[in-house]
């Protein structure tokens, strides 16, 4: 199918199956391995646009569900999309809405036709299908749109269903590509479903892989199976995917996910937990996570994290060079404290990918993960996480070496 992007690949390391790509997208270029801020409702809690901008952030992501329900499809169209709408001149990939069949279950009924929701906003029904999902995206002009998939979460123990969701995922693929007005601006990807059963996954990517969408991503996750078997779920998909095309796997955030899922061969991952923990006080450091709320904090002076370039943590040049004390002081009282943190929350994830990057395209990438699981764990390489350790393994680092 046509595609409105270019993928150039600038590195592989030489030992994992991590690499370094530019994805020129509509709305400009952006680097490889990345992170995707989510602004669900076409806003970034705790940011404005222009704040998000001077993160280095060139790609968020927005929910059609949401963005469907209110402010509509009608209000989307007259302001001409979602870039206008929130004031964003760099690139937005818009979710399907098909996650909220995990977490709005109550709500949906998922059927052939597509899935039956009741608003969360007055209980009105509406029937998403994949030509309606794929519609709204179009209206919404995001540069790289998902498509409608049926979504379990892993953990079911319905091996039936998730046989029959993988596969009216396949078929609600082609009728996206079908129903898709733009593919000369908009770029499709399709979604790979299985759950953590590793043959309907094999399967799924090959049918997936046939229908030559300009980007492939590996759906499902994060819905609470053990690391390891998301790992195992992630190595496989990755293996069968095409080498010259951008791989997304979606809902993933946490530091530690983010650098092995990079090793296991992923480019692109999506979030709340950076802005979410940042509202609840809680700082992400190399060191790791800070809970500034605590009352250790009280009378600490130090910038939140010593050494980053946030407009948060930096002194002079524009930078608050705000302390831990201040944001203790606001933590969980006022938005201040909120916005501070969120700010330096999504510069984190953003300046941690672009470490990730430069360590792959200097070929240092197995050395960088090893400086990484030092500082998170303060060098106690019995406090690593088992299944990290074992995932790392399989790609040929091994960090319980001296």
């Amino acid at each position: 199918m046509p595609s409105a992007l270019k993928y150039e690949l600038v590195a592989r390391c030489s030992t994992t199956k991590a690499r370094a790509a530019t994805l020129t997208l509509p709305h400009g270029p952006v680097s490889l391995p990345l992170f995707m801020p989510v602004a669900t409702q076409a806003s970034l809690k705790g940011l404005t646009p222009q704040q998000l901008e001077e993160t280095g952030c060139r790609l968020c992501l927005n929910n059609t569900y949401h963005l469907g329900l209110k402010p509509g499809q009608d209000v989307l169209e007259k302001v001409g999309g979602a870039h206008n709408l929130q004031g964003w001149k760099y690139n937005i990939l818009t979710d399907s809405g098909g996650f909220q069949m995990v977490s709005l279950l109550k709500l949906a009924n998922i059927t052939e036709e597509g899935v039956r929701f009741l608003s969360p906003h007055d209980g009105s029904p509406m029937l998403l299908t994949p030509e309606h999902s794929i519609a709204l995206q179009n209206t919404i002009g995001s540069d790289i749109i998902m498509q409608l998939d049926d979504v379990l979460v892993t953990t079911s123990p319905d091996a039936k269903r998730m046989k029959e969701a993988m596969e009216r995922s396949v078929r609600w693929l082609d009728r996206c590509i079908a129903a898709h007005a733009n593919p000369a601006r908009q770029n499709l990807f399709c979604i790979i479903q299985g759950g953590l059963d590793l043959e309907l996954r094999k399967t799924c990517c090959i049918e997936m892989v046939a229908r030559n969408t300009p980007g492939i991503a590996i759906g499902g996750l994060s819905g609470g199976e053990a690391k390891s078997d998301y790992c195992k779920v992630v190595n496989t998909c990755t293996s069968l995917l095409p080498e010259m095309k951008p791989r997304y796997v979606m809902g993933i955030g946490y530091p530690e996910d983010l650098v092995v899922s990079v090793a296991l061969g992923a480019d692109m991952f999506d979030c709340v937990w950076p802005t979410r923990t940042a509202r609840f006080g809680n700082a992400i450091t190399r060191c790791g996570v800070l809970n500034l709320r605590h009352s250790r904090y009280a009378n600490d002076f130090r910038p939140v994290e010593e050494g980053c370039e946030c407009v948060c943590c930096r002194q002079g040049e524009g930078g608050l060079g705000v302390t831990r004390a201040f944001v203790h002081h606001l933590a969980a009282k006022e938005t201040v404290g909120a916005h501070l943190l969120t700010m330096h929350n999504v510069h984190y994830q953003l300046s941690l990918m672009r470490s990730v990057r430069e360590a792959i395209i200097e070929d240092r990438f197995p050395a960088f993960l090893r400086q990484f699981f030092r500082d998170r764990y303060d060098g106690d390489k019995t406090s690593y996480p088992d299944w990290a350790v074992e995932a790392l393994k399989t790609v040929g680092v091994d960090l319980m070496e001296n």
